[in-house]
């Protein structure tokens, strides 16, 4: 199922559209790929391989590209088992083959292999070292802790493109078309390109923007992920830097407000309904409401990460916060939340610290700023209330609008 992309170069990846969550935790709407790329010159190099449950059409794929020839090099960019798991059944078929990577690449490949050393030859490489194989030179980018902390890309100086390991990746499986530029991108992966950035890479901002001074100045004119489309054209290479750059930054993507409520009997729901009816009256558009029993964190964090505004409704559960409430604020927090407007609605019957525990996560996160008073309800909103509730609508929209 081999792609040719280039003179000598192939994709020889695979795609998984059984698989319902990555890494077990992150639900999966249409597969992901598992994308290897393969060099033949007068050397052969392969990039990567793929995981366990796609591994029989990816060795297939590789084969039938060497077709007699051996496999020199396998250069291992990132060890996690996504894109190792091949590498068993890869050194049975070519036992001469040599390891590429960092130091901690083999200590991790040795921890994965019960310990065990894989008994083949390897070559340690460092930040700036180079490696030819013929026509083509590699020169190796260390990119610690983006996303773990043995992960290196590899430029290649001839044709200009960054293996760039898991950056710039996204969820989604491919059919056929390789690039941004054959695909309807906006509509098909930039919202999956945002989601798998920030609930995988999200928290290692600062290493983001440090692999970003390496590559500075450096003339990309291709870039091919570990997962999803790659990118070939200026535009699409320039679009997905300033995404990044926004995402690492933790800067609001774009201006727009997500309401996002908990409820178990319906009056958080009708109070944030009511407030989203009140902000249409302002003049705001594009409003986004989700209840936090039924969207995936995974979701909310990329949605509250994309835009400028959000408005949270919790609710008091067992004298404490309820649940889904505090693993969203729990998994905003671990992945560097911050930098935004928040407005918080809190619905209490007996008593409880809802409203305390929500505000000391929301104001811990960095430059959180807090719009109009905590507005609070008993068990339901009153007729008396809706006069302050349409006043704090007042008040979000003239920060919107400012």
């Amino acid at each position: 199922n081999e792609r040719r992309i280039d003179d000598g170069l192939y994709w020889v990846g695979a795609s998984d559209r059984r698989l319902e969550r990555f890494e077990n935790m992150i639900p999966l709407r249409n597969g992901v790929s598992y994308n290897s790329y393969l060099f033949i010159d007068e050397k052969t190099c392969l990039f990567d391989t793929s995981d366990r449950h796609v591994a029989a059409n990816f060795l297939e794929s590789v084969e039938y590209v060497l077709g007699d020839r051996p496999l020199d090099y396998l250069i291992l960019q990132h060890v996690e088992p996504d894109h190792t798991s091949g590498i068993y059944e890869l050194i049975k078929r070519y036992p001469e083959i040599t390891l590429v990577g960092q130091n901690k690449t083999f200590t991790f490949l040795k921890q994965f292999n019960g310990g065990k050393d894989l008994g083949v030859k390897t070559k340690e490489i460092k930040d700036g070292d180079t490696l030819s194989i013929g026509e083509h030179e590699f020169k190796f980018v260390t990119a610690p802790m983006v996303h773990w902390p043995e992960v290196f890309m590899s430029f290649e100086t001839t044709t200009g493109t960054l293996f760039s390991a898991d950056a710039f990746g996204s969820f989604g499986a491919l059919a056929g078309n390789l690039f941004a530029d054959e695909v309807d991108f906006t509509e098909q992966f930039l919202n999956e390109a945002r989601r798998y950035y920030l609930n995988i890479v999200g928290k290692q901002g600062a290493s983001v923007q440090r692999l970003f001074k390496k590559i500075k100045g450096v003339d990309i004119k291709r870039i091919l992920p570990l997962h999803g489309v790659g990118y070939r054209r200026a535009e699409d290479i320039a679009m997905m830097m300033e995404k990044y750059q926004a995402w690492s930054t933790y800067a609001p993507e774009e201006k727009g407000i997500v309401l996002a409520y908990a409820s178990m009997y319906g009056n958080m729901e009708s109070t944030m309904q009511r407030l989203a009816t009140h902000l249409a009256d302002e003049g705001i558009k594009g409003i986004r409401m989700y209840d936090l029993s039924e969207t995936h964190p995974t979701d909310l964090v990329s949605e509250f990460h994309r835009f400028s505004h959000i408005v949270l409704g919790v609710i008091n559960y067992n004298t404490t916060l309820y649940y889904p409430a505090f693993n969203l604020l729990h998994e905003l927090k671990e992945n560097n939340f911050g930098h935004r407007k928040y407005s918080l609605l809190v619905s209490k019957s007996w008593g409880g610290r809802a409203e305390k525990i929500a505000h000391d996560i929301l104001q811990s996160m960095p430059e959180m700023e807090q719009i109009g008073e905590t507005f609070n309800i008993l068990s339901s909103m009153t007729e008396e209330q809706d006069e302050a509730l349409k006043a704090l609508a007042k008040e979000i929209a003239k920060d919107y609008n400012a």
